[in-house]
């Protein structure tokens, strides 16, 4: 594992880390392309730029954007990725959050939680400042849909792991060793601070029961590394890190 000066890692052969304010968006090379996950606050594309500079690419060298879902963290590059001809893929149970990354269902209110948890205001202004409260929606083509293997660099399968929001998904890629989770588990949470394998809190998470009970669905997935949307990755195993998730619960 290589860490760069400019901020980015490479956490496993051919896939690249992009960590910024404690958001997570990972670019796969593989197979002679190249495949973005998820889009990062709008203060990771220079980050990206860098990447793809000391790769010899550049923007328009992605072959295609997959969203784990449809929050404004997640899909802060979305608008401009795909107004540059990059395909955007989501599950078609956000794609209209795609549009209003705003506009998202969750259990608890979230401004309960800088008051109850106040060591994550550092965190939460550091999105602010890397464009949390400025991203534009955009269009995604509703291509994703529960087992598919998706004719994309890298070709991960597809997990349907609703809850977090409805059309939540984690991506499989069995060749690469790696399950990339989003936010169906992450590694710390935005809005307590907690570390280690768990659920997003409900200040962001729709239905929290329904998240538990659908990370099950990547218990036996045959690789060593789980990449989450916030954290670091874990490499304790798959069916650890819902165990973990689950005793933990929400929050």
């Amino acid at each position: 594992m290589n860490t760069r000066p400019t901020g980015w890692t490479e956490v496993a052969p051919g896939v690249n880390r992009l960590d910024v304010a404690h958001v997570n968006c990972y670019l796969v090379v593989a197979e002679g392309g190249m495949t973005l996950v998820d889009a990062g606050l709008p203060g990771t594309q220079p980050l990206l730029d860098s990447l793809l500079k000391r790769l010899g690419a550049r923007r328009g060298d992605i072959d295609a954007v997959i969203l784990t879902h449809g929050h404004f963290d997640h899909v802060g590059m979305a608008r401009r990725l795909g107004d540059e001809g990059i395909g955007l893929l989501v599950h078609p149970d956000d794609a209209e959050l795609v549009r209003h990354p705003y506009r998202y269902a969750h259990e608890r209110a979230r401004w309960i939680y800088p008051l109850r948890y106040p060591r994550t205001i550092p965190g939460l202004a550091a999105m602010a400042w890397r464009g949390a409260m400025t991203v534009k929606g955009t269009a995604a083509a509703p291509g994703l849909t529960d087992g598919r293997t998706l004719d994309v660099p890298g070709r991960p399968r597809v997990v349907w792991t609703p809850g977090h929001t409805g059309g939540h998904c984690s991506f499989v890629f069995e060749h690469l060793g790696v399950v990339m989770s989003g936010d169906a588990i992450v590694t710390f949470d935005p809005y307590t601070g907690a570390r280690g394998p768990q659920i997003v809190a409900g200040a962001a998470t729709a239905d929290s029961a329904r998240a538990l009970e659908s990370v099950e669905a990547l218990r036996g997935a045959d690789v060593g590394l789980l990449l989450p949307g916030h954290g670091e990755p874990w490499t304790g195993g798959v069916g650890r890190a819902i165990d973990t998730a689950r005793r933990t619960g929400s929050h």
